[in-house]
């Protein structure tokens, strides 16, 4: 094999190129829009959030559920569950700060008007979540509860 590539770089530059290409073909897409279907139900575009985050492709995921929450503003159920899960995949980013954010707006929606009509189990995961995010950032700064 050494003695090939000695004889041949020719073929280590079009590997090299190969290699370069699948990266940036990689990169690319991990960022890159998404189309959802307009007639797509609110079902079928979480199912769709949900795959995309189950294969660790945050950025589509996010980009479905900012989706649900264009489509159906006048839902607060709907709404209530794509801001859950927009605060838990910056969570799951490490954006704690983005993720803190979102899941204490979330947690205000249930104390203003109509709060006990959305599903609750969003509220229970959201400050089980926020609790862990502070134990993180606790762990972070070991010496800061000796200031």
């Amino acid at each position: 094999m050494n003695a090939l590539l000695k004889k041949s770089p020719a073929i280590v530059a079009l590997c090299l190129g190969s290699l370069c290409l699948a990266l940036l073909s990689f990169s690319s897409c991990a960022t890159s829009a998404v189309s959802i279907p307009e007639d797509l139900s609110p079902a079928e575009i979480i199912q769709r959030a949900q795959e995309a985050s189950d294969r660790n492709r945050y950025s589509i995921a996010l980009q479905h559920y900012e989706a649900l929450l264009e489509r159906n503003s006048a839902n607060a159920a709907l709404v209530c569950t794509a801001e859950y899960h927009i605060a838990f995949i910056n969570h799951k980013q490490r954006r704690h700060t983005q993720a803190r954010e979102g899941f204490t707006a979330l947690l205000q929606r249930f104390n203003g008007p109509g709060g006990e009509l959305l599903p609750q189990h969003y509220r229970i995961l959201a400050e089980t979540v926020l609790a862990r995010i502070d134990e993180i950032e606790q762990q972070r700064r070991p010496f800061s509860r000796f200031r």
